[in-house]
């Protein structure tokens, strides 16, 4: 009995570990790791994405994206440099509720896209 609860807890750090490390962007499908935004580096857009993030975000990342305990910071290399827009966009649509974050399928495409412009604006 102790064998299967201690090997059920290093399953799960492991899967904890895993999602952590960037493991999601695994899950985004082909077609949406392509998409581009259409407002990429547009000033506006980035003003309106860093309203939304205000409104929607800043209370689990932090006001300028820094992290917040146990959530990630957007200004990580892995957000700036490895994940596109689409993988961002895909994960904003989706959620990922195992470690948090919610679906923000609910706002309208073009503002998760203002988000995003605002998220990778933070290079």
């Amino acid at each position: 009995m102790i064998r299967v609860f201690i090997f059920l807890m290093v399953a799960f750090a492991s899967c904890a570990a895993a999602e952590a490390d960037g493991s999601w962007m695994k899950k985004v499908p082909p077609r949406d790791h392509e998409r581009a935004s259409p407002f990429h580096e547009q000033s506006e857009a980035v003003a309106a994405g860093k309203r939304l993030f205000g409104a929607h975000c800043a209370s689990c990342h932090g006001e300028n994206a820094e992290g917040k305990k146990k959530k990630p910071a957007l200004t990580s290399e892995r957000v700036q440099q490895q994940a596109t827009e689409g993988d961002i966009h895909w994960l904003l649509v989706n959620g990922n509720m195992g470690r948090g974050m919610p679906s923000w399928a609910k706002l309208p495409d073009p503002q998760l896209w203002q988000l995003i412009a605002y998220i990778k604006s933070l290079h």
